[in-house]
Formats: C-alpha cells, sequence, structure tokens
C-alpha cells in the first residue's frame, strides 16, 4: 500500500510525533531524503593529478530548491561551490571565517551570514533556539538563494537547522529524525533530536515559504 507522509489529514491533525512507523512508510520516506554527494567529476579527460575534478564539500547535499547543505568548505572545495551560483552562505561555527574562504566569498559576490553554536559534545549540548530561529529567517528569505548551511562536518548544528526547516515544510518527525541520522550516522545525538521535537515554529509560521518539497 502506498503511503504518503506529506498528505495533509482532512482533519488538519498535527503531524505524526511517533518515532516508531511501519516499515512500508519507512521505506517510503528514505527514497525522498537527500544523501551526501561523492565527487563530481566534469567530462572524460580528467588526469591523475585531479585536474577537472571538482570536488564538494564533507557532507554535501541538496536540501531543496536553491538551498545545499555541507561540511566546512575548504579551498579543494571552491571550483565546486562555484557552480552552485551561490549568492549567500551560512555558517553555524563561532570561529572567525578562514581567510581564504573570505576572499572566495569576496571574489564571488557571496554573502556570509554566521550564527557561531558551539560544537559542544553530549551530555552538556545548549542549542540556542534564538539562534537556529534567525538562521531560518535568513533561509527562508529567496533573495539569498542559492545559498550553502553548513557547520564543521554538516551533521549537528547543521541537521538541527535543516530538521527545524522540515518541520516548517510539514513533514513527518519520523523523516525528519530519518534524514537527521543519515548525516549524523553513528554520531547521532539524542538530544538534537529532542531539540528538533520541541522546536516551536509558530513564530515562523507566516514567512513566505519557497520549498519545492513542502506538505501538499
Amino acid at each position: 500500500m502506498k503511503v504518503d507522509l506529506h498528505k495533509e489529514e482532512e482533519e488538519g491533525t498535527e503531524m505524526c510525533r511517533s518515532l516508531e512507523v511501519p516499515t512500508a512508510v519507512a521505506a517510503f520516506d528514505r527514497r525522498r531524503l537527500p544523501q551526501p554527494e561523492p565527487m563530481v567529476t566534469v567530462g572524460d579527460d580528467c588526469d591523475r593529478d585531479g585536474e577537472g575534478l571538482f570536488t564538494p564539500p564533507l557532507n554535501f547535499a541538496m536540501v531543496d530548491n536553491g538551498i545545499f547543505r555541507s561540511g566546512f568548505p575548504d579551498s579543494a572545495n571552491f571550483a565546486f561551490l562555484q557552480t552552485l551560483g551561490l549568492r549567500s552562505i551560512i555558517c553555524m561555527c563561532p570561529e572567525p571565517y578562514p581567510e581564504a574562504n573570505m576572499e572566495f566569498l569576496k571574489s564571488n559576490g557571496i554573502r556570509l551570514f554566521q550564527f557561531g553554536i558551539e560544537g559542544y559534545k553530549e551530555p552538556f549540548v545548549n542549542i540556542p533556539e534564538d539562534t537556529i530561529r534567525d538562521a531560518l529567517k535568513v533561509v527562508l528569505d529567496v533573495r539569498n538563494h542559492p545559498i550553502l548551511i553548513h557547520c564543521k562536518r554538516g551533521k549537528h548544528r547543521t541537521g538541527c537547522l535543516v530538521g527545524c526547516m522540515r518541520k516548517l515544510q510539514r513533514w513527518c518527525l519520523s523523516s525528519v529524525f530519518d534524514e537527521y541520522q543519515r548525516f549524523a550516522a553513528a554520531k547521532a545525538r539524542v538530544s538534537d533530536q529532542r531539540f528538533m521535537e520541541l522546536f516551536d515554529i509558530s513564530s515562523l509560521k507566516h514567512l513566505p515559504m519557497p520549498f519545492s518539497f513542502s506538505k501538499r
């Protein structure tokens, strides 16, 4: 039986909040989730030195039209990032942005939005809700697209921001967690998932939703 987690209930019921879902539903969700991208090869004449190779940052994936996610990009990823035509980058790390990265942004007319969140480890995890909310406002503004969201490895801080965005898209909570776990893998944190579950999206519902995968 085909199950559509994104089909809106006629009576306006809230999105499901159970972590336990039937096998058929879980399989359906996984087919919709973005996957980390492998190295992208351009052309058939790439040599052994890597000339002609465009290398995405760690854990790179498309979140939605004009929205991407990844780990911290470095100079080896700049050529690939140029192909995205980025207007903006959201960095979730508190450290000063590297000089080489700032030069890349300047030369390509890319705006940096920095929402620094410390990379704590459990059980001492403090995710500031106001910071996530402010970052979401930047993501929701289509004038900032195409936009790349990144933290150090594209797992926890980036995963929480994307997970809260998925709630705005009316994703079932089990699907939000499934996507988060695909990127966090063995490093998945219960505290991150708890944060996403409790995150209040009510103050953001009035904002435009420039998404292609929103619940219909």
